[in-house]
């Protein structure tokens, strides 16, 4: 069984675009015109996993996550 990397998803129902994740994770994490992110479509860079984990641990109504889905 192989191992997913992890990438960047957001729950869209719960966010409400603080913009944390994208102060946290800048060049990552993009915001919209309305303060919604905008989340790369691909792995997150092993260099940027920790970074990643403190923003999803950081997100004030836990709408971001890490998935290996």
């Amino acid at each position: 069984m192989a191992v997913t990397a992890p990438h960047l998803a957001v729950d869209p129902i719960a966010c409400q675009a603080h913009g944390l994740c994208a102060e946290l994770l800048p060049g990552v994490v993009t915001l919209d015109e309305w303060g919604y992110p905008i989340l790369p479509a691909g792995p997150v860079p092993p260099a940027l996993r920790a970074a990643a984990r403190r923003a999803v641990n950081a997100c004030p109504v836990l709408a971001l996550r890490l998935a290996t889905d």
